[in-house]
């Protein structure tokens, strides 16, 4: 009975272990594929022909956004990863929240707007960040260790502003906005809640495997690199628009 116990626990860790692996390989052919915060041609079309109060529709997207986006997923899974007490996952994640939201529904509001490119590359090194930080980058070379707490409130902000900075691309109509965009906000909240509940289920299951830390090493390298592949080609896609 207590060999099979913990032949199913090993089992469950290689199981997460394969599905985080997955993701990661599935956020990486994103990367690739699709613009960090962009907005699918239909919603796009949704956004710029309606007039009104819309509640229902604009969370959906909202959540929609937070679920696909998947340079937040992973700068939320950065937050995390190292993250033991729910305690601590819900301050970082409700400062991470407070950044992002402050700065969407500020920045579209009064129409503050700044080059996607450039806003979409620093938020690819918000995930370099805390990717290294993770793996105890800045202690090893520097001697010190910035501050966790501000550093995801300031990427927080950042994230926020990449997606108002989408938003007012499409020029959404003032009739009904301030409660469209609180809508759109609870959605985000949402679907950001739902990807931590994820992602808590399956670091759950593989911190129980002896080899975390040797593959969480691993898994953060691939996050470094992620970011820094989301950020070169925003670099580029900015060069080869100016």
């Amino acid at each position: 009975m207590t060999s099979g116990y913990w032949g199913l626990r090993a089992l469950a860790s290689r199981r997460a272990v394969a599905l985080t692996i997955a993701v990661l390989a599935l956020y990486a052919s994103s990367v690739a594929q699709v613009l960090s915060h962009n907005v699918t041609e239909g919603d796009a079309g949704y956004i710029q022909e309606i007039w009104g109060v819309h509640i229902i529709p604009f969370i959906y997207l909202g959540a929609k956004h937070m679920v696909t986006g998947y340079d937040h997923i992973l700068f939320l899974l950065g937050v995390v990863f190292f993250l033991y007490r729910m305690k601590d996952v819900a301050i970082y994640v409700s400062i991470f929240a407070i950044g992002h939201s402050v700065t969407m529904l500020a920045g579209v509001w009064f129409g503050w707007g700044i080059n996607a490119y450039i806003i979409d590359a620093i938020i690819g090194l918000s995930v370099v960040y805390k990717a290294l930080d993770n793996l105890g980058v800045y202690q090893r070379w520097f001697g010190f260790q910035p501050n966790t707490k501000a550093a995801t409130l300031i990427f927080g902000l950042f994230h926020g502003t990449g997606l108002a900075t989408k938003i007012l691309e499409y020029e959404i109509a003032e009739d009904g906005l301030l409660a469209n965009l609180l809508a759109f906000n609870v959605g985000v909240e949402v679907g950001q809640l739902l990807a931590l509940f994820v992602i808590l289920i399956v670091m759950g299951y593989w911190r129980r495997s002896p080899k975390f830390m040797t593959q969480a090493t691993y898994a953060n390298i691939i996050m470094v690199l992620l970011g820094v592949l989301l950020t070169y080609q925003q670099i580029a896609g900015f060069i080869a628009s100016t």
